[in-house]
């Protein structure tokens, strides 16, 4: 097949969360299969030099985005054996951030457009074009509504992947007209109107030609009112083409065995080398260097859907255990607040670093314990997997990918590959940390059989690119 993604992130150029990891993996293990992958990018200029050097400029064009004239370049860059194109313009895409800016509906409209119209430039007619998130999400319906008098876009079959439906894409029905210079009959109509506002996301619900999520728990979750941000009547009504692929991580860049961000590698096989990551994460951040005491990590977005109002609720009382807490992350200034205030007041217990740093990161996963991602929602998460991937237990809020990834400890049967608490509540989120404490001092020999359990799990892209593959097919 030929198959061309379309996504506003992709690890390793930029990204700010699981849509960036998958955008950059996925691809690669598709293109492994034998099929002809290529993905397109916006060409944000924060792109390391070391990439930039590589690109070569194909041509350029222009791209009408209402009554404006925009510039389009294409870049295009080769790595490892995959094709990348960019599309270029310094007046939408050179900023300091990748989103969060008041003309995003305008930069993102160009993009698609973009995109688009590139297909026949460098006559590369997929098969599937897979878009992602709202960003994207706009370009089934363009294909049908705007550019249907393009021959040889007549067979193209779209995929939509939501990663997040909380992020819709939503904007005054004048976007129609301009930005997109069509008229407003599908607003009107009601097709693509929700809120009234044009909706990106239920436009690419409602016309790509399959829907998915990156869990099936997620997928069955958005067609509920608790989670489905409004849109849970258009995804029942959808649910004949909806489906859910748990998301996958990448093997070889999470692989504890060769991982050159640890002082000591180990594996599943011999796992002894964790105890000398323990002791070196203990030293960066400062906290007394002992390997009987549990140590539980943190790397995340610090924000409320991430749970960590939570953990902020309840870290009083849980450095009152034998316990180290370690936390790498940034966000809501009132959590970072929170966590420094903890750091300051607990210096033996509780370690904190503000900011993002992918080498330490790794440290993290290498060197605790046990991993906490108390999440309210989660549509897949990838920490949690990687955390298991490295040894160290997740205890998580059991929902979404949470739910479909980690097997909570069953006491009885001593099986499992962590901790999981179903109320999402500080007080059972605690509970759930405790029976972990519990079997870590109490129970070794369990630990030591869960630790293996999690180690084993196959959570790779090679499995995950057969389900999309599946995918594929129904629709080619």
């Amino acid at each position: 097949m030929k198959i061309l993604f379309a996504a506003a992130e992709c690890v390793p150029f930029f990204k700010t969360g699981g849509l960036g990891d998958v955008v950059g993996a996925l691809p690669k293990y598709l293109a492994k299969k034998e099929n002809e992958v290529r993905v397109v990018v916006p060409y944000f200029t924060g792109i390391k030099q070391e990439y930039k050097e590589k690109m070569t400029d194909l041509f350029n064009y222009t791209v009408q985005v209402g009554w404006r004239k925009q510039y389009c370049g294409i870049k295009t860059l080769t790595l490892n054996g995959l094709k990348y194109y960019f599309i270029d313009n310094e007046y939408y895409f050179n900023r300091p951030e990748l989103y969060g800016y008041y003309d995003d509906g305008e930069r993102f409209a160009f993009y698609q457009m973009a995109v688009i119209e590139m297909m026949e430039r460098i006559n590369f007619i997929p098969d599937i074009l897979h878009v992602n998130d709202y960003h994207t999400a706009f370009i089934p319906f363009l294909l049908q509504e705007k550019y249907q008098w393009i021959n040889a876009y007549q067979n193209i079959a779209t995929v939509l992947t939501v990663h997040n439906l909380e992020f819709q894409g939503q904007y005054d029905k004048n976007v129609l007209p301009d930005l997109f210079g069509m008229d407003t009959n599908r607003y009107d109509d009601g097709t693509i109107r929700f809120n009234g506002a044009v909706n990106f996301m239920k436009a690419g619900i409602l016309y790509a030609d399959r829907i998915n999520t990156v869990s099936p728990s997620y997928a069955q979750e958005i067609q509920t009112p608790d989670f489905g941000c409004g849109l849970d009547n258009i995804l029942r009504m959808e649910s004949g083409k909806l489906s859910g692929i748990l998301n996958g991580i990448d093997y070889e860049t999470n692989n504890p065995a060769i991982d050159r961000n640890l002082k000591t590698t180990f594996s599943k096989e011999n796992i002894s080398g964790k105890l000398g990551d323990k002791k070196e994460l203990q030293k960066i951040f400062s906290l007394p260097v002992r390997s009987d005491v549990p140590v539980i990590g943190v790397v995340s977005r610090l924000t409320y859907q991430k749970g960590f109002q939570l953990v902020v609720a309840e870290l009083n009382n849980l450095l009152q255990f034998d316990l180290q807490f370690i936390l790498l992350g940034t966000g809501y200034p009132d959590l970072e607040h929170s966590f420094k205030y903890f750091n300051e007041q607990y210096p033996d217990k509780c370690g904190v670093k503000i900011g993002f740093d992918i080498e330490l990161a790794q440290q993290i996963y290498a060197g605790c314990d046990m991993f906490l991602m108390p999440s309210a929602f989660e549509p897949c998460g990838l920490s949690q997997m990687i955390s298991m991937r490295y040894g160290a237990l997740p205890i998580v809020h059991e929902i979404g990918g949470l739910k479909d990834s980690v097997q909570s400890y069953n006491p009885i049967e001593n099986t499992g590959t962590g901790f999981g608490f179903e109320e999402y509540s500080s007080f059972y989120l605690v509970e759930a940390i405790k029976l972990a404490l519990d079997v870590y001092k109490n129970k070794p020999d369990v630990w030591k059989k869960l630790q293996y359990n999690a180690m084993n799990q196959d959570f790779s892209w090679e499995t995950a690119s057969e389900n999309y593959e599946e995918l594929y097919k129904q629709i080619v």
